[in-house]
């Protein structure tokens, strides 16, 4: 029997900063938008360009990772699957959404580009590229404000890291989850 496929792989910009939140649960989760160009010339010569956009949800550590080193126009790789919601509006109509769940993300940009002084990171080491642990190894999120537990072998010494753009937010209801 074979086996089916649901895989999404794209490349483009950032359209805003990442937005993230955590579920009751205590799962982070961040969503952002990340815009597609594709351009091509028709029959007569003539240049044409189309953009396309895509909704990216990010859970747990991948999450995080996505929150605290992307910002608008960042240029990134993103790797996942389609997932297709559908929901009742307040007026009683049904709703859809189509979203890309993300297992990878690769920063294309370099720091410059980003916005980020070479300087300000120097001494923290960027993961370019990231998946999402398995689910056995999930863990709860950092405390808002960035606290992390230290394993008792690690440096005491914290690498500098940018200040936060946003701070998680709690979910208050079904509306805001992002599936």
């Amino acid at each position: 029997m074979a086996k089916d496929l649901n895989k999404v792989q794209l490349t483009g910009h950032l359209g805003a900063d990442p937005e993230m939140r955590y579920t009751a649960q205590g799962s982070a989760v961040t969503t952002f938008r990340v815009a597609s160009n594709r351009t091509w010339k028709d029959r007569d010569g003539g240049a044409h360009e189309d953009t396309e956009w895509f909704r990216i949800v990010a859970w747990d550590k991948l999450g995080e990772i996505c929150n605290t080193y992307l910002t608008k126009g960042t240029r990134v790789y993103v790797e996942g699957r389609l997932q297709t919601r559908k929901w009742t509006d307040r007026d009683g109509q049904d709703r859809y959404t189509t979203e890309v769940v993300a297992q990878d993300m690769i920063i294309l940009s370099s720091r410059s580009e980003r916005g980020v002084a070479p300087d300000a990171l120097a001494e923290v080491e960027e993961p370019e590229e990231v998946s999402s642990p398995p689910a056995s190894s999930r863990r709860a999120p950092a405390a808002p404000g960035g606290a992390v537990e230290r394993p008792s072998g690690a440096s005491s010494r914290a690498p500098a890291r940018p200040a936060a753009r946003n701070q998680p937010q709690p979910i208050e209801s079904d509306d805001d989850i992002p599936f």
